[in-house]
């Protein structure tokens, strides 16, 4: 009896799967979906903001290369970096929180192991971004017409990092309350400070970008 309370796979511990697939599966999964489809939509807006004010601009200077296509690339590569990037420090190496560790305690091996399991899920889903980043890049770099410069992937990585933590800490921490930044910490104080930070990727990507665009002008 006592080995089975370290047998802790879904399939072998009927306490982990119960405390998984339970009444709050679906609207726990949907809050973290949420995020996603969030990011998602702010990015589709950029694009085709982005798509029309190019269309004015090549007009008057039809031999610039359009911008675009590696921006919202780099937004989308932006988001998933920074999923893994949350995932990997805070969840797993410095373990201030997990995925629900508001709402279910990490402090029992069965907290532990639910947490664990939603993590995973939340991995799962910065991935498939990932690899769906990295298919586009690679069509964006058979493209003719279109700017690859560096600088602009750059700040376009960083400022959809800030603009994924934005978003999920906004969501997460702040409306849902499934985790907060340090759960055993000044809960507010440092969920604040997740916000700022944020906020400061997104300034620093845009003013990688801007400067490059500013560079490109003055060349012009």
């Amino acid at each position: 009896m006592a080995l089975n309370v370290f047998k802790l796979c879904i399939s072998c511990n009927t306490q982990v799967h119960d405390a998984i697939f339970n009444d709050t599966f679906f609207s726990t999964l949907a809050i973290m979906l949420s995020a996603l489809i969030v990011l998602a939509v702010v990015i589709y807006v950029i694009d085709a903001v982005g798509k029309k004010c190019f269309e004015k601009i090549r007009k008057l200077h039809p031999d610039k290369l359009n911008p675009v296509p590696l921006t919202t690339v780099s937004l989308i590569l932006g988001v998933g970096i920074g999923g893994f990037i949350d995932g990997i420090i805070f969840h797993q190496i410095l373990q201030w929180h997990e995925m629900v560790s508001n709402k279910i305690s990490t402090s029992t091996v069965v907290g532990k192991s639910v947490n664990m399991f939603w993590d995973g899920i939340f991995h799962i889903a910065t991935l498939a971004i990932i690899v769906g980043g990295i298919v586009a890049l690679w069509k964006v770099g058979k493209r003719t017409g279109v700017s690859k410069d560096g600088r602009l992937l750059l700040g376009g990585i960083i400022a959809a990092w800030g603009l994924f933590n934005c978003v999920e800490g906004i969501i997460n921490h702040q409306v849902a309350g499934l985790h907060n930044v340090r759960e055993y910490a000044n809960q507010n104080a440092w969920n604040n400070g997740f916000l700022l930070v944020s906020f400061l990727l997104i300034g620093l990507g845009a003013l990688i970008i801007e400067t490059r665009r500013k560079e490109e002008n003055n060349r012009n």
